[in-house]
């Protein structure tokens, strides 16, 4: 063996260490990072031709994101600045689907909200869940016809369904073809959830005929007044996704919706003489172990790379 070649492996094993040791360091610094720190600083996903959600909703991310196009024939994403309009594949196609669904009832177009950041993961500001690629958020309000420039999508704030300090609707803003929409989204196989305001489930009950199947994925929630929150079930080929239990049978204009307008749910936390402890971030070792590796895997050059155009 000559010297050269001695040398050489040495030098290739050497590098090789080097190598191994600052991906060891840097994969330990990650993982003591705050989460919401490290999958908000990326802003492409990562590639992956087997797109998967991994964790639960409000505890994961998501592998091979793709993004939903800024504008479409039948769309526009709002809040461009947060890049949140990220998601699985089949969240991205859904979507795509429910705007010309849309159309057939009378929108000009669905102002598409939050969906995910590039990687998923717990985010910066706003949303526990948004995590995996399989939420998004749907404004109640209608594309205009007069498209929002990019400022505007911004500024423009979002219109709440319900009368002033009420939980119930206002029938003056309340539309059949919102009800329409509520119902393509809840009748789609792939769909697990609607997250909406009581006083909007309470319409639901009191006002659909006909078939009402569908209503008992229209789950009541705090807030979803101006909006509302598709979550979408595991998808094939996600074996690490935790699912949610099943909704319960029925159309969910029970008791359980009872309980929203009564006291219980509107009560201020009572005071303690003891001093809450301090919120500690979630630690991206906290996530799934997936999660750690896929914030330092390589991300295409640009994001019209992974945009799912319809």
């Amino acid at each position: 063996m000559s010297e050269k070649y001695t040398f050489l492996k040495i030098a290739v094993g050497l590098l090789t260490f080097l190598s191994f040791s600052a991906t060891a360091t840097a994969n330990a610094q990650t993982k003591d990072q705050p989460a919401k720190q490290a999958f908000g600083a990326m802003k492409l996903p990562n590639l992956n031709a087997n797109p998967q959600a991994i964790g639960f909703y409000s505890k994961g991310c998501v592998s091979g994101a793709v993004a939903m196009p800024l504008d479409g024939p039948d769309w526009q994403v709002m809040r461009l600045s947060r890049n949140r309009n990220w998601g699985h594949p089949n969240l991205i196609a859904m979507l795509q689907q429910l705007s010309r669904d849309a159309k057939k009832d009378g929108w000009n177009g669905l102002l598409v909200g939050d969906l995910s950041q590039p990687r998923g993961g717990p985010m910066l500001t706003g949303h526990a869940s948004h995590q995996v690629g399989l939420d998004a958020d749907i404004w109640l309000s209608p594309m205009p016809k007069q498209r929002y420039n990019n400022q505007q999508r911004e500024d423009v704030s979002a219109i709440s369904m319900l009368k002033n300090n009420s939980l119930y609707v206002d029938p003056k803003k309340w539309t059949d073809s919102r009800t329409a929409l509520l119902k393509h989204a809840a009748s789609n196989p792939q769909v697990e959830r609607l997250f909406v305001h009581p006083g909007i489930k309470k319409q639901l009950c009191d006002t659909v005929t006909g078939d009402r199947s569908w209503l008992g994925k229209v789950r009541p929630y705090w807030g979803h007044h101006y909006h509302f929150h598709i979550r979408m079930s595991c998808q094939p080929g996600s074996p690490n996704c935790k699912p949610q239990d099943k909704v319960a049978k029925g159309d969910g204009c029970d008791k359980s919706l009872a309980w929203w307008f009564t006291d219980e749910p509107w009560k201020p936390a009572k005071p303690s003489d003891k001093p809450a402890p301090k919120p500690q971030p979630m630690m991206v070792s906290a996530l799934p172990k997936a999660c750690a590796a896929l914030l330092s895997e390589p991300s295409p050059a640009s994001a019209a790379e992974v945009t799912l155009n319809p």
